[in-house]
């Protein structure tokens, strides 16, 4: 225990990669393999189950603080972490404890068939047996709430480092439903596996975005064009009969998309796709918010999958007969791809991107202006003789994204922040106006200067009318101009329509609440 509190020391530290790293390499040359195989399960989002309310955990850690419940609620609204107001007020341990990492973790999911007051009892202990920061990550991990700045690809790369196996495989091996209790360190991660080679993709070559005038790159008919698709970027891969699906950020979803296993009859062996994966039903696009819905499933159901149907929008072809061809020019990748739409029929899921033919700068700018009816982010500009590169290279490939979309609102709802904003109000509930009523729509959190932020928690402070645990209700006064990328019909909100990145644009001391705009104004967008 006290290695992994350390080492979420070392993590929550720093914001450097390499330092990062170097923290989960030294922790799995010193863990128990067990250990080691817990702290990936929990920093990959495999989290324990929670067992215990939070209400309960609140109510226990005020009695044995000897503070009033009140007092407690409030000190967690300043410091907006329930894990942290619980060690920070609970009296300093009096026994110590020889538990393994691994050992804490069985025991917060052994609580589970216990009844309250057994559950009451076993947590007191525990935290009677824990120093502060060991107090932390256990109340992390009973809430559930254990996270961490690490990502799956940061994990791949120690791994990497530590064990000698390269990071596609261990990426690979890594996906899937396994759990620590159904496998071992050295089952999942060191014993060869027939299918890595199978299924390794390659590195994603990344665009940047235009900061130029367009007529700067040149003679029009050195570039290829096309639209920019608001989906997942992916690759398909294909080869000895067997298909896998990866996001950009190395992460195996073949699972998720089942529908692709029918690319199986049209792609030849040795193919590796590059494109982007769409709700796509009808022939008509649909919203980038159906497709989150899809994916955050363990188990698709027969509706989901009629509701939100998926397609594979194909732009570069990376792998052809079993040999990579990234050197080739995407001219010459490009003149392979359309033979190979050939093979494709109207019921395959898949697609090749079509071209945006146009001779003059001045057209293309047209183009843009119409990527909202095309359910499209912009347009992609490829100059012909480029090969597929690694990571984000600038130069060859630019993305040039329409300009996001706008609407003033009225913050109605504010809580407080965590970390160095812990003790400033920087997330926010906006509403726009239904006739004579206030609808909320939107949640933003970025985008303001810390100034701002600390003038506006002096306001809600000031103006509170109600509260709700950390959130405060208050007086609709301040105004916003919220910028947002995309806006779809939604059954799941109030207000009946759902924003794809929502963030504070700037504060509109300039208007009153009552020249917000209207629930009109945002469908009129759709």
């Amino acid at each position: 225990m006290r290695a992994f509190v350390k080492l979420f020391d070392r993590l929550d530290q720093t914001t450097k990669t390499n330092e990062k790293v170097k923290g989960l390499v030294s922790f799995f040359e010193e863990a128990d393999p067990k250990d080691s195989l817990w702290t990936i399960a929990l920093l990959s989002g495999r989290r324990p189950k929670r067992t215990i309310k939070t209400a309960q955990l609140r109510e226990w850690a005020a009695e044995l603080s000897k503070i009033p419940l009140w007092l407690f609620e409030e000190s967690y609204a300043i410091a907006g972490d329930l894990a942290e107001t619980i060690a920070l007020c609970l009296p300093p341990h009096d026994s110590e404890h020889n538990k393994s990492f691994t050992d804490w973790i069985h025991f917060i999911k052994s609580l589970k068939d216990l009844d309250e007051d057994e559950k009451k009892a076993q947590v007191a202990n525990a935290w009677n047996q824990l120093n502060s920061k060991e107090k932390f990550i256990f109340n992390k991990l009973i809430t559930g709430g254990f996270r961490v700045g690490v990502s799956q690809k940061l994990i791949v790369k120690a791994l990497s480092k530590y064990t000698g196996v390269e990071e596609n495989i261990l990426a690979h091996r890594l996906m899937g439903n396994w759990t620590p209790d159904t496998t071992s360190f050295q089952e999942l991660l060191l014993e060869a596996n027939p299918e890595d080679d199978l299924s390794k993709p390659y590195p994603f070559y990344l665009a940047y975005a235009l900061d130029k005038e367009i007529e700067e790159l040149g003679e029009i008919d050195d570039w290829q064009i096309e639209r920019k698709w608001d989906g997942i970027r992916g690759q398909i891969i294909q080869r000895k009969n067997k298909l896998f699906v990866w996001s950009r950020g190395e992460e195996l979803m073949t699972d998720k998309f089942p529908e692709f296993q029918k690319l199986l009859q049209v792609i030849p062996n040795g193919t590796v796709l590059d494109g982007e994966i769409i709700p796509i039903k009808d022939q008509q696009i649909l919203g980038f918010h159906l497709m989150q819905k899809r994916i955050g499933r363990k188990n698709l159901s027969k509706k989901i999958l009629e509701e939100v149907p998926i397609h594979f929008i194909v732009y570069d072809l990376l792998e052809w007969n079993g040999k990579d061809i990234r050197s080739n020019s995407i001219s010459e990748r490009r003149t392979i791809l359309e033979k190979l739409s050939s093979n494709i029929t109207d019921e395959a899921p898949i697609q090749i991107s079509p071209l945006v033919n146009v001779s003059t700068w001045d057209e293309l700018k047209n183009e843009r202006t119409k990527s909202k009816e095309y359910s499209c982010e912009g347009l992609m500009l490829k100059r012909k003789d480029s090969v597929y590169k690694t990571g984000r290279v600038k130069g060859d490939w630019w993305k040039w994204k329409v300009d996001p979309m706008n609407i003033d609102a009225v913050m109605i709802y504010a809580q407080s922040g965590h970390g160095r904003r812990a003790n400033l109000f920087s997330d926010f509930t906006f509403a726009v106006w239904d006739g004579d009523r206030l609808v909320p729509f939107a949640k933003a959190y970025s985008g303001l200067t810390d100034a701002e932020l600390r003038e506006i928690t002096s306001f809600v402070k000031k103006n509170t009318v109600d509260k709700f645990g950390p959130v405060r209700s208050v007086k609709a006064e301040l105004v916003f101009e919220l910028a947002f990328e995309g806006i779809q019909l939604s059954k799941r909100h109030k207000s009946g329509v759902a924003l794809r990145f929502p963030r504070i644009k700037r504060w509109r001391k300039d208007k009153k609440p009552k020249e917000a705009n209207t629930l009109e104004d945002l469908k009129s967008m759709i």
